[in-house]
């Protein structure tokens, strides 16, 4: 469209001039005594365009003649930065290929351009950026090359070039330092410098996938669980890890946080810290129910934390594998009482209903043994424990059951009985 307007307009100016200039029948006189020379009007006209564009281009080739002095100050200006950001991305590419030495050379060789380029009188505007980026591109080499020192230098002028942070590039580079100092420090085994570093982030930086790794790691190292455990459950929510890994990770994190409780009110503390899917866990629950008993704790709390476990193996006994399974009945053997408590006894009717629903399942038949020795119901304790002894498939838990039939044997004043029964508690 502006095409053909523009061919309308020039058949528009071609048409008026040939109006113009087709009949023109007046002259120009010149009169130079004793001459006198007489002009068309159109030649005159043609004269002055010819004088116009000629007095035009002469001072257009005046002001590019005085022009080239600058214009080849730019050229060299735009070379040397052009070399500069050529040795950047050969310094970034040698970093990337594990060439540190060939890296720290080009990095240097960035910073000596820019230098130039500054004294010329051509600083970039972007000249700090660029001196950031080199000086970390030399840090990063120096740790990989284990020259502490030079790491540090260069660490802090990079800070430096970029601690004011008024564009928001440079606020990505001083945060992307900060990250790197925090990995280096914890590459160096210093848990505390490197949360230090990582706590001098803004907070939405320390909320970023890479800061939360580092600062993972370093809270593992420094044994603060909590902080770990937080960590690692926002990094499962970022999905920084595979669903199965983030899981295994939080439950380790779980039982060792369980297992640094030093008193019942402690542990009771970090079990109401819990959410309500993690008190299900098999495994939480019962470590955490192990861990109690260990302290003296309350065991009727205990059996509380195991109720909602053993719910799900009596509905749905494929719910928990067999290592999920043997844990609970330990769990459970040492969280029994044994004596005339209310919730005891609701807990060996709840053993016994199980016991009778699955009669051929072995470690069912020892926790209903155990819970009928605790209540002193011998007989019956007996009976079930020579079933569990023969089916049960756990090496820890057939000896536990045989050393218990050991004792009900001498109880009984039955040398021989209690004699093979600890042969075979030993494996004999």
């Amino acid at each position: 469209m502006r095409a053909a307007l523009w061919l309308v307009a020039l058949f528009a100016v071609a048409a008026a001039v040939a109006l113009m200039a087709g009949d023109n029948q007046h002259v120009v006189t010149l009169f130079w005594p004793p001459y006198r020379v007489d002009l068309s009007v159109n030649f005159v006209a043609l004269l002055l365009l010819a004088l116009f564009a000629g007095l035009y281009l002469a001072m257009r080739a005046m002001a590019m003649l005085m022009e080239m002095p600058k214009q080849a100050q730019r050229w060299r200006a735009q070379q040397r930065e052009r070399d500069a950001h050529v040795a950047l991305l050969d310094a970034i590419g040698h970093l990337l290929a594990g060439r540190f030495l060939r890296a720290r050379k080009a990095a240097l060789t960035v910073l000596a351009r820019e230098k130039s380029l500054a004294a010329s009188g051509g600083p970039l505007a972007h000249a700090g950026q660029l001196r950031a980026l080199a000086h970390l591109v030399v840090a990063e080499s120096a740790q990989s090359l284990q020259d502490k020192a030079s790491r540090d230098e260069h660490l802090h002028q990079a800070l430096e070039l970029t601690g004011h942070r008024s564009s928001p590039a440079e606020r990505e580079i001083h945060e992307g330092t900060v990250l790197r100092a925090a990995r280096w420090s914890l590459d160096d085994r210093d848990v505390k410098g490197s949360l230090a570093w990582l706590d001098a982030l803004p907070q939405g930086a320390q909320r970023r996938t890479l800061a939360l790794r580092v600062r993972l790691k370093a809270a593992r190292l420094a044994r603060q669980t909590r902080v770990a455990l937080e960590t690692a459950q926002l990094l499962a929510k970022h999905r920084a890890f595979p669903a199965d890994a983030a899981q295994t990770l939080i439950r380790s994190l779980l039982r060792t946080l369980i297992q640094d409780a030093r008193d019942p009110a402690q542990l009771q503390s970090v079990w109401e810290g819990l959410g309500i899917a993690d008190r299900k866990l098999p495994e939480i629950a019962c470590d955490a129910a192990l861990r109690l008993v260990e302290l003296d704790g309350d065991k009727a709390l205990a059996r509380a934390w195991l109720l909602p476990v053993w719910d799900v193996n009596v509905k749905e006994p494929l719910a928990l594998s067999e290592r999920q399974r043997v844990r609970l009945v330990q769990a459970l053997e040492r969280a029994l009482a044994g004596d005339d408590d209310v919730t005891d006894r609701d807990w060996l009717a709840r053993i016994e209903a199980a016991q009778q629903a699955q009669p051929r399942d072995a470690a069912l038949q020892y926790l209903a043994g155990i819970a009928c020795m605790r209540r002193q119901l011998w007989g019956k304790a007996q009976q079930l424990l020579t079933q569990a002894a023969a089916g049960l498939q756990d090496p820890v838990l057939k000896a536990s059951a045989w050393r218990t039939l050991a004792e009900l044997a001498e109880h009984r004043d039955d040398p021989s009985a209690a004699a093979l029964a600890w042969r075979r508690a030993a494996g004999g």
